[in-house]
């Protein structure tokens, strides 16, 4: 059953929806006592909520102790709509911009926050009538059944980033500081940390440069040049590429410094509370439909700090990682059979291995990053020849998308989620020759970006499926704890973190192995809504383990 919410003023209008659409009946709810309201609903009746954006909504009930099964995520819905090839020409796609186009509100974690205090920030029209125009829009579009697919992964991908954010990683800062005080020396009162301050004198004695600030690209740029080295920037590919005494030490200094920077004690205090670091997810963030982040880094935690996700006493991190997610689904959306038998293999490019197309691992993981990204020398541009020949179909699909972005067509991802325009036609023969060359430039670029576009935005359905999936099988194992308001997942597994083609479980022990189970069930799940008729696998490395390092 579809309930529709809005906000008028301090109530909650509740809209009972029968399945045309038509409204069945209304309901007013004070704000204040809607937490209750809704728990009591979702109990008998686990009906389809209706919002307007479930970073408006949801952290709110969560923090009163209410998780919803199914909720549709209207501004996230509007975006795909909006932008989808199968749409163009619908109402919903001709009208212009307003409200429901607007970005995310802020999602509300503070336990004291007053429960519903949503300002619209946009004018826009109620929830109902936009939810009757993406109906229409669906209804009306060309692909129908495959859109409807894509808008409830989005939505459930909404309604998971909103409870790993509530639930939280957790996160020992006790052992966070052991890790930066290993890799830095001990937390300085003021200044650097001692490694990276004696660093600081090593660089400057090597480039005869005493004042030399290695934080500033400028300053560190015109040593290194002082010194007669051939520097064009400062970046750490371009470094390793020159030789000389300093560059070890600059290197090692860079490495300490990103980490201090990005996740250093100042991180720490910042978002690390109670025991738990709680991010900020950003769902379809990147324009392929891939998630980000909106403070605090949840999508870069570097490897040297991973050491301070820690389970809680008596509870266990399950890891699981999706092998060679990007290729396996090229494999499946273009059903190349070859591919699929390679992917037969645990490790997909051992496969490739196997089939002959190549002489080794390197060269089928090179072959395959240069078939999706449009890498064209080195071991790539080397392999791809014989890539093509072992797997037409494959290699077909990605360079039929390159072409198209070339030619300045918007391209469009398994499940409906298309590419922006290029925006403009880029080649020219009435330009000058200057202008062309850089026209054919813009159009080679824009095809790479299409070539990945494809791929990369069908795993990342796949993920939210797989998500999906999960996020229900875990709802059905363990309990709440009781009397523990606020607290849904106090005894229960649930989803603490997701990087991609990565998940983890933050489990009680005695439910570890049913939880592998799990989300190894939901992986086969994912792959069968998105490709059912595909004889790809995709195979799953998966850990049961202490602390997020030892996953790996």
């Amino acid at each position: 059953m579809p309930v529709v919410l809005d906000r008028e003023g301090d109530r909650v209008v509740v809209r009972d929806l029968d399945d045309a659409g038509s409204e069945t009946a209304r309901t007013d709810v004070v704000v204040d006592d809607f937490p209750a309201y809704a728990a009591e609903r979702e109990a008998a009746e686990h009906p389809r909520w209706i919002w307007s954006d479930t970073t408006e909504w949801y952290p709110r009930l969560l923090l009163a102790g209410v998780r919803l099964e199914r909720a549709a995520d209207l501004r996230l819905c509007r975006r795909i709509l909006r932008g989808a090839a199968a749409t163009a020409g619908t109402p919903l796609t001709t009208r212009p911009r307003d409200g429901w186009d607007a970005a995310p509100s802020a999602p509300v974690h503070d336990v004291g926050a007053a429960l519903f205090d949503l300002t619209e920030r946009v004018e826009r029209d109620s929830a109902l009538e936009e939810h009757l125009r993406q109906a229409e829009a669906v209804a009306l579009s060309s692909e129908p059944g495959v859109l409807a697919l894509l808008l409830a992964a989005e939505s459930v991908g909404a309604l998971t980033a909103a409870e790993m954010s509530h639930a939280g990683l957790p996160w020992s800062a006790a052992r966070h500081d052991e890790i930066l005080t290993e890799l830095l020396g001990a937390r300085p009162v003021a200044g650097r940390p001692a490694r990276m301050e004696a660093l600081v004198v090593r660089l400057r004695q090597l480039l005869d440069a005493p004042d030399l600030d290695p934080d500033s690209p400028e300053r560190l740029l015109r040593a290194l040049q002082n010194a007669g080295l051939p520097a064009r920037s400062t970046r750490s590919w371009e470094l390793k590429e020159l030789q000389h005494p300093v560059i070890a030490p600059l290197l090692e200094y860079k490495k300490l410094a990103r980490v201090l920077t990005a996740n250093g004690w100042n991180w720490v205090d910042s978002w690390v509370h109670d025991g738990r670091f709680r991010p900020v997810y950003v769902v379809g963030g990147v324009v392929t439909g891939r998630w980000a982040s909106d403070g605090g880094g949840a999508l870069q935690l570097p490897h040297q700090v991973r050491g301070a996700v820690v389970a809680d006493p008596g509870w266990k991190l399950v890891v699981a990682d999706a092998a060679q997610l990007e290729p396996r689904v090229l494999a499946a959306m273009s059903g190349d059979a070859a591919m699929a038998r390679a992917g037969r293999a645990h490790d997909l490019y051992e496969g490739i291995v196997q089939s002959g197309a190549v002489a080794d691992r390197n060269e089928a993981k090179y072959g395959m990053l240069g078939a999706i990204y449009g890498g064209t020398t080195g071991v790539s541009g080397r392999v791809l020849p014989r890539m093509r020949r072992a797997f037409p179909d494959a290699m077909h699909l990605v360079e039929e998308a390159a072409r198209a972005g070339e030619r300045g067509e918007r391209v469009r991802t398994w499940l409906g989620r298309t590419s922006p325009s290029r925006g403009g036609e880029g080649y020219d023969e009435t330009l000058s020759p200057e202008a062309r060359d850089r026209a054919r430039s813009d159009a080679r670029s824009w095809g790479r970006f299409t070539r990945n576009f494809v791929v990369q935005g069908t795993a990342a359905e796949w993920a939210m499926c797989w998500m999906g999936s999960l996020r229900r099988r875990l709802w059905d194992l363990g309990e709440g704890e009781p009397g523990a308001a606020r607290h849904p997942f106090a005894r229960r597994p649930h989803l603490a973190f997701f990087l991609h083609d990565e998940v983890m479980v933050h489990t009680p022990a005695e439910f570890a192995d049913q939880v592998e189970h799990e989300v190894r069930a939901a992986a086969a799940d994912a792959g069968r809504m998105l490709f059912p008729s595909a004889p790809v696998e995709f195979a799953l490395t998966v850990a049961q383990v202490d602390s997020y390092d030892r996953a790996k």
